[in-house]
């Protein structure tokens, strides 16, 4: 395993020195190595882990993203790459906000189109050059991105097939209460002082009341 961590770290140098302006820093954890790279030098990055005879890392695996509201660049886009050839996996994180587009990865890996547009369609970033930059998995007309963390477990609409209307209607979710505070009881009860299984834990002869 010593062996395998090593081998790990020095291609993280090799590709740290080889590419000193798309290469913020590289970590080996959990035996896989994660590059943190320059959003708007992930072309060129991608290209060289492609080429470089090092590396060979010419299969894209998957294009994903990660919210963090807290960050002032909220979202990371995690890009993981495979090489038949060297038989190694690699991970590549890079960082934007809301506003900002990442280069697309499409002419380079033609994969990337569908990965890029579920990213775009779950948490919203947006994908410079991309050929066809559209929802992908949710419906027409759709509001918001499901996977960011803001987005409310209920959502904003919900759909439904309306009998009189003879067609789907959308319509604002409406809730006695939200699921976050959800109490477990009828909302036409309210809170009872006894709550549900109470009943279970009587009191033993001999235990201390």
């Amino acid at each position: 395993m010593s062996e395998q961590i090593e081998a790990l770290k020095e291609l993280g140098e090799h590709i740290s020195v080889s590419q000193p302006d798309a290469v913020r820093k590289y970590v080996v954890a959990y035996g896989e190595l994660t590059i943190y790279a320059e959003r708007d030098a992930i072309v060129s990055l991608l290209e060289f882990l492609a080429r470089d005879q090092l590396c060979m890392f010419e299969m894209l695996i998957d294009v994903c993203g990660v919210d963090y509201p807290e960050r002032s660049q909220r979202f990371e886009v995690v890009y993981h790459l495979l090489s038949m050839r060297m038989n190694q996996r690699i991970r590549v994180k890079i960082s934007t906000d809301e506003e900002t587009a990442v280069p697309t990865v499409t002419e380079l890996h033609p994969t990337a189109n569908w990965f890029e547009r579920e990213t775009f369609d779950m948490y919203g970033v947006r994908f410079a050059g991309h050929p066809d930059l559209r929802r992908i998995l949710t419906d027409y007309g759709f509001e918001g991105y499901p996977l960011r963390k803001d987005f409310p477990l209920t959502g904003y609409t919900e759909v439904r097939y309306d009998d009189l209307e003879k067609r789907v209607v959308y319509e604002p979710v409406q809730l006695t209460q939200e699921y976050r505070n959800f109490d477990f009881l009828s909302p036409w009860e309210g809170m009872q002082a006894v709550m549900p299984g109470d009943e279970k834990a009587t009191v033993q002869e001999g235990d201390d009341a």
